[in-house]
């Protein structure tokens, strides 16, 4: 009979190698971090030429041009050709001047009219396998969101803090602890406002309530604080706790949008039963697939009975995107030609491209939409069909998020 005889040609591995190799990593994710910007500053967006703020805006070049100078809110920088570059501050303020002198009845402000019935708009991007965009996507949305004139905040609710370094905060950076989404969720009387944990981000009219490791902690507080909850318990039930927060700062923001973590525990239930509309991500591969008939399954299950308690109201709209999605590799769409028989107009119907300027935007700790284009290392085509397949998806974000405010 055959046995299994350990091998003598390696020694065993020491108890401390995890550790070791947690240090040796963090060292080179330093080196390379310190190449897109230094440890000692903080993250700053880039100036726009006056044709990006054109189609940002949605004008022409020349009648950007034409507005006044005394417009801007911003120390004025020219290049050499006497082109003017703006900031992202300086573009919401044209965008207001233009909101006020349009005749033509265009919207140039679109934020949210309370009076109207226009509730506060609550994204989750929601998909428990890994590498599916959801962390991508959600910070394309919210940057686009803002670059269209919308009011909006991100929240990281996964412990890796994926989006909020995306976003600015870095551990390296930061005063140890500091103050992230778990401080107003937890239990007990050390619980903050909202208001406290916001941080404006280098993103002008983006605001941002970050993450950290310490929200792992919620994941083992509220299964214990649900187990001792009695009926007149005023510390509010967990699935209830994030809805309750974002209450405070309704008033200040047109939309939310939640980077949830790539599981079902408590947190992504407490985004579920907050949001009010959901967006799935999917990878276009049988194996995603598969993953993600699992994933339904126990989000319908679990979610059941907060539904019954009454803590989770019908969604505006729940949503499939495609994301990662080459559309030459015929197995690819032929997964998401199944999907769009199954489950009809719920697939959004663009995608987000799996682009060489997606990628080399996240190896320097950006999105697509902070970039400016380098030639040579993306060629113009490339990261003009980038940002043309991210306003093509997010475009029709802002027009389900519309339609849920009744507008047409």
């Amino acid at each position: 009979m055959n046995q299994y005889v350990p091998s003598t040609s390696l020694p065993p591995a020491p108890n401390t190698t995890a550790g070791e190799d947690a240090r040796l990593l963090d060292r080179k994710l330093r080196e390379i971090a310190a190449v897109v910007f230094s440890p000692s500053e903080t993250k700053t967006l880039r100036r726009f030429t006056s044709g990006e703020v054109a189609r940002i805006l949605g004008v022409t070049d020349s009648r950007i041009r034409k507005l006044s100078p005394d417009l801007l809110v911003s120390e004025s920088e020219v290049m050499p050709g006497g082109r003017r570059l703006y900031t992202l501050a300086d573009v919401h303020a044209l965008r207001a001047h233009l909101d006020v002198i349009d005749r033509a009845g265009r919207r140039y402000l679109p934020h949210r009219d309370p009076a109207a019935g226009e509730h506060l708009q609550v994204v989750a991007c929601v998909n428990f396998k890994g590498g599916s965009g959801k962390t991508t996507t959600a910070a394309h949305l919210a940057q686009s969101l803002v670059l269209r004139g919308y009011r909006v905040l991100a929240i990281d609710l996964d412990p890796q803090a994926s989006l909020s370094m995306l976003l600015g905060v870095r551990p390296e950076n930061e005063r140890n602890p500091y103050a992230t989404i778990y401080d107003t969720i937890r239990y007990g009387d050390e619980r903050r406002p909202m208001r406290d944990v916001i941080r404006k981000t280098y993103f002008t009219g983006l605001d941002l309530v970050p993450a950290d490791l310490e929200l792992e902690v919620f994941e083992f507080e509220a299964p214990m604080q649900s187990s001792r909850r009695q009926a007149n318990d005023s510390e509010p039930p967990f699935f209830a706790r994030i809805g309750l927060a974002l209450g405070e700062v309704a008033d200040d923001y047109d939309v939310v949008v939640i980077d949830c973590p790539p599981r079902l525990g408590y947190l992504t239930i407490s985004a579920l039963a907050a949001a009010t509309s959901l967006l799935i991500t999917i990878h276009p591969q049988m194996l995603d697939v598969s993953s993600m008939r699992q994933f339904l399954t126990m989000m319908d299950e679990l979610m059941e009975p907060v539904r019954a308690r009454g803590g989770a109201p019908a969604h505006d709209w729940f949503r499939y995107l495609v994301t990662r999605f080459e559309p030459n590799d015929t197995p690819q769409t032929e997964v998401v030609a199944m999907l769009r028989g199954l489950f009809g107009e719920r697939v959004l119907p663009k995608a987000m491209l799996d682009s060489a300027a997606v990628a080399n935007s996240g190896l320097r700790g950006q999105t697509v939409y902070e970039t400016p284009l380098r030639r040579d290392e993306v060629t113009g085509s490339t990261y003009r069909r980038a940002l043309d397949a991210l306003d093509a998806v997010n475009g029709e974000v802002e027009s389900l998020i519309s339609r849920a405010w009744g507008r047409t």
